[in-house]
């Protein structure tokens, strides 16, 4: 099997195990993480997350609006006085 066949295999629910796991360092069945493990599944994670759009990955923080964007441009020349 092959990444991207591995990666459409996951499913939300595996998906959502996988975090977990990484995240208290055990399986649902109580087993312990190795080292080569959570790094397997955080590379799965990523590899995962990187599917969905932006605004629904793991992480993903809107752009805030700048103070400038809201106002409608200038129509004016910038003029530089000495």
């Amino acid at each position: 099997m092959d990444v991207k066949q591995l990666l459409q295999s996951i499913t939300p629910d595996i998906y959502q195990r996988l975090v977990r796991a990484v995240e208290v360092g055990r399986w649902p069945d109580g087993r312990t993480l190795s080292a080569e493990q959570r790094e397997t599944c955080l590379q799965a994670i990523i590899a995962y997350d990187q599917q969905k759009p932006a605004e629904q990955r793991t992480g993903y923080v809107p752009p805030k609006p700048t103070p400038c964007a809201d106002s409608a441009p200038s129509e004016e020349p910038i003029s530089w006085k000495h």
